[in-house]
């Protein structure tokens, strides 16, 4: 399976689809479809990109 995250760079904002409650995050990293996020209740996060597709927000 492709990385469904390799668009995702330092300093966006991300949501991950399965786990709303732990708000918004910031990409740290995307290294080798390894994305390391920041998130405001679950802390700092490593997710595998080929295996969950999370979601941009996007400031108005």
């Amino acid at each position: 399976m492709n990385d469904l995250n390799a668009f995702l760079e330092p300093g966006m904002r991300v949501t991950h689809p399965t786990q709303p409650d732990w708000g918004v995050g910031q990409v740290q990293s995307n290294i080798g479809g390894k994305i390391t996020v920041n998130f405001p209740e679950a802390g700092k996060v490593v997710i595998e990109g080929s295996r969950i597709a999370l979601c941009p927000v996007f400031d108005p």
